[in-house]
């Protein structure tokens, strides 16, 4: 009889810490960018004119593992003036666009600012 109460509060604790794991996940999500932070909104980018952004460039970035890391990097770009990001997970790439030449430094400096390394960039010929 003892053993079978220890068993049924062993069953319920472990019952409570998944029901509390789920809510947790649903409400914060479950990315590596901050288990207790909610994902950062979206930054969107008001010209999505792609004729309006004559450089375009493809970065090659290491350290992103979630949609957070995607929104984060995304928002590191779209936050700064004259820059329209697309961020691959998949293939950890970043298609950038500007609508002024850039330098390597300059994009290394937002991809750093975002807690990510960039690997390379290379300008992409229409």
């Amino acid at each position: 009889m003892p053993g079978t109460i220890i068993v049924v509060l062993i069953l319920v604790a472990v019952i409570g810490i998944a029901i509390f794991s789920t809510v947790k996940r649903i409400r914060y999500g479950s990315s590596c960018c901050g288990e207790k932070d909610p994902i950062q909104a979206k930054i969107k980018v008001k010209d999505k004119n792609k004729s309006h952004y004559p450089y375009v460039y493809q970065l090659k970035v290491d350290g992103m593992h979630c949609s957070g890391c995607v929104r984060k990097l995304e928002n590191a770009f779209h936050s700064e003036e004259g820059m329209w990001a697309v961020v691959s997970l998949e293939r950890k790439e970043v298609l950038l666009r500007s609508k002024r030449e850039l330098e390597n430094r300059e994009m290394g400096r937002v991809v750093a600012s975002s807690g990510f390394t960039m690997l390379s960039a290379e300008a992409v010929t229409k």
